[in-house]
């Protein structure tokens, strides 16, 4: 992807460049499904636990369930952190962050195709610079990828069942100095006047977009391409996902 405008960001990045992305599929040997996703900076290791049987309010209406849970490591960020579990309760921030990435993932599974099993996809960030919800949905969508074909391998999903139904993806994008930008580091991020997360599948629809006027309002123009390119941001990452998982 091309600037338009000739603006050249913090890091050489023109305003439609994301961050180099790798993510490093099989990282942890003990989960049925993982990857190490990196976004520049930001790294979040996203694993998926594959149990055979559903919560028990589920039990017998054979369909599956996907939910998710996200944190930080005490030192992800400058200055340490206190864990969470050393507080006593989960933050606010915390519960979000880990709603959204289970209805992203949801939005993207054929709950009777999963069977009665369940998928459980922690995120972990190791550290952090800016998109660490966005970084934990992309990677996410690796892991249980791996894991659903974890559970069909062992006979847990039937062979030509197909839980999944999209791939998923998810981007953040804001204006900076009146520019808007694809995918913000957290320098960009701190100083944003519209701060917002894209999530879509990967044939191009919206699954959930969350943006806010940090500093000042933003115009129906500005949405419209804020939203451009958050969907042609996807649309790389969905390509380096199908580049991960062996598809492309």
């Amino acid at each position: 992807m091309n600037a338009t405008d000739g603006t050249v960001r913090i890091d050489g990045r023109t305003t439609t460049d994301h961050r180099p992305v790798t993510i490093e599929r099989g990282w942890s040997t003990q989960a049925e499904g993982s990857a190490l996703i990196s976004f520049g900076n930001t790294k979040v290791l996203c694993t998926a636990s594959f149990t055979n049987g559903v919560p028990r309010w589920m039990a017998g209406k054979g369909t599956g369930w996907v939910t998710a849970e996200y944190s930080m490591l005490p030192r992800s960020t400058n200055e340490r952190m206190q864990r969470e579990s050393i507080k006593g309760k989960v933050g606010g921030r915390t519960h979000e962050i880990s709603r959204l990435i289970g209805r992203s993932l949801r939005a993207v599974v054929d709950m009777k195709g999963l069977g009665e099993n369940t998928l459980v996809l922690d995120c972990d960030v190791l550290q952090a610079d800016g998109g660490t919800r966005t970084a934990s949905i992309t990677g996410a969508y690796v892991a249980m990828a791996d894991a659903i074909e974890w559970g069909r391998e062992r006979g847990f999903i039937g062979k030509k069942a197909t839980p999944l139904t999209d791939s998923v993806q998810a981007i953040s994008v804001g204006i900076v100095g009146g520019v808007p930008m694809l995918d913000l580091a957290y320098e960009e991020d701190s100083r944003a006047d519209t701060d917002m997360n894209i999530v879509t599948t990967g044939s191009g629809a919206f699954i959930e977009v969350q943006g806010t006027a940090e500093h000042a309002p933003f115009d129906r123009d500005e949405l419209n391409a804020l939203l451009d390119l958050g969907l042609a941001g996807n649309a790389s990452l969905a390509a380096v996902q199908r580049s991960a998982l062996g598809l492309a």
